[in-house]
């Protein structure tokens, strides 16, 4: 029987805090990977002034509103966020800000948005069209505007979920097919993003 990895996962009313945090009942949860624009950094461009960090942050929440969201631990930062990969719905949230050009792939933590910011970039899209400080610069620059640890108060919903790593180890498991939302369900086994994910396999007419 292949091992199950056993993840924990948290879902729940969501609130998007700036273009990289979000917030589930009382947690908070720093999206893993990517590093946004801060939701008071500005950026120039050739007509001036751009308020760039509250357009990173109308557009985390943009992506969550009207959407279930599944985060998926990862670790706790110094903050005491959660760090997670998130998802709402299908839309994996750290790529989706990469790809608008509001954030910067971080690959001493992951190279999964790597080849996104790389087209960001090319593409001029968002920060890319202006002049502006890497996040981590500017909150070393405005030590005020560094993050404070979130109040406690009615914690997100937390669940443990299994983790298979491909369709194999699902059905060796019994657990396939998996329907979206069902636990152990991910978008990257759900080869023809129909929401069921290691279907039987079809046989050739």
């Amino acid at each position: 029987m292949p091992a199950m990895i056993q993840a924990q996962v948290y879902t729940g009313s969501v609130y998007a805090i700036d273009g990289d945090t979000l917030e589930i009942g009382g947690d908070r949860f720093r999206l893993h990977g990517i590093d946004a624009v801060e939701k008071a950094q500005t950026c120039m461009t050739d007509a001036g002034v751009w308020n760039c960090g509250s357009e990173a942050t109308a557009t985390l929440a943009a992506l969550v509103d009207g959407r279930p969201v599944e985060c998926r631990q990862v670790e706790r930062d110094k903050y005491d966020r959660i760090v997670a990969t998130c998802h709402a719905g299908r839309i994996d949230l750290s790529q989706a800000m990469v790809d608008a050009g509001y954030a910067v792939a971080l690959p001493h933590f992951s190279d999964a948005y790597i080849a996104d910011e790389a087209r960001a970039k090319a593409g001029s899209r968002g920060i890319w069209a202006s002049r502006f400080d890497l996040p981590a610069d500017w909150r070393a620059a405005h030590p005020d505007a560094a993050p404070r640890p979130a109040p406690r108060r009615k914690p997100a919903v937390a669940r443990y979920a299994p983790y298979y790593r491909d369709c194999n180890e699902a059905r060796a498991a019994g657990a396939a097919p998996i329907y979206h939302g069902q636990p152990g369900y991910r978008p990257e086994m759900d080869g023809d993003n129909d929401g069921i994910a290691c279907e039987p396999y079809r046989r050739r007419r």
